[in-house]
């Protein structure tokens, strides 16, 4: 997504159901929310249409700026991305970004709910397995980890050679095995692993599928 949506879309965005985020509007609407991003089309019948996680962190912002006195109008919102590792200038985690991420981890687990064919929350979506270094960073950062900056501590995430597996970097050995514990807990196998030039550790992670 690159533009933010319009007031109209932002309307919609906030009358949709607080518990599912299931919405409602007409098919050039709804198509218009699906083709920013902010927006699913369930594969089932009767194929509803549902906030994706970036739709839910829009809500969100509108809804907690507008519960602030002195705004007049909500804030523009940002596009949200967890953090892999290794930004320059190494991003702050203060209480707004914990309500980010918190809010993108419950709506990714609605996807999962809304998309797996069974239902289950406890393991990744299709989304995630497209997306794999993204899905592993929210993961992480959603359960309380801290991403790499230019001094070299912390997780950092990357491809790998492999199509479903992603390598997770962290040198202190027991923020390793808490990562690998995490990402376990997410829905993800997890293996560890040395380079064998350099003798790093590092976590193989790919997205479990039953």
């Amino acid at each position: 997504m690159t533009r933010l949506p319009t007031a109209a879309q932002r309307r919609l965005i906030e009358a949709a159901d607080p518990a599912t985020g299931r919405l409602k509007g007409t098919d050039a609407q709804l198509a218009a929310l699906v083709k920013r991003g902010l927006a699913f089309r369930h594969p089932r019948p009767p194929h509803d249409h549902f906030l994706t996680p970036a739709g839910h962190r829009i809500r969100d912002a509108e809804t907690e700026t507008e519960s602030e006195p002195g705004h007049a109008e909500p804030a523009a919102p940002g596009v949200f991305a967890a953090r892999v590792g290794g930004e320059d200038p190494a991003p702050e985690a203060g209480p707004a970004r914990q309500r980010e991420v918190r809010s993108a981890w419950e709506g990714m687990l609605e996807l999962r709910r809304m998309t797996n064919p069974d239902g289950a929350t406890d393991r990744p979506c299709g989304w995630e397995r497209t997306h794999l270094v993204q899905a592993a960073a929210l993961a992480l950062e959603a359960g309380g980890h801290r991403p790499s900056g230019p001094d070299g501590g912390g997780y950092r995430i990357t491809d790998t050679p492999q199509p479903d597996a992603v390598a997770v970097y962290e040198p202190d050995d027991a923020a390793r095995r808490a990562c690998a514990g995490t990402l376990e807990r997410a829905g993800w196998q997890v293996g560890e692993y040395t380079e064998p030039r350099t003798r790093r550790r590092y976590l193989l992670a790919s997205p479990r599928r039953a």
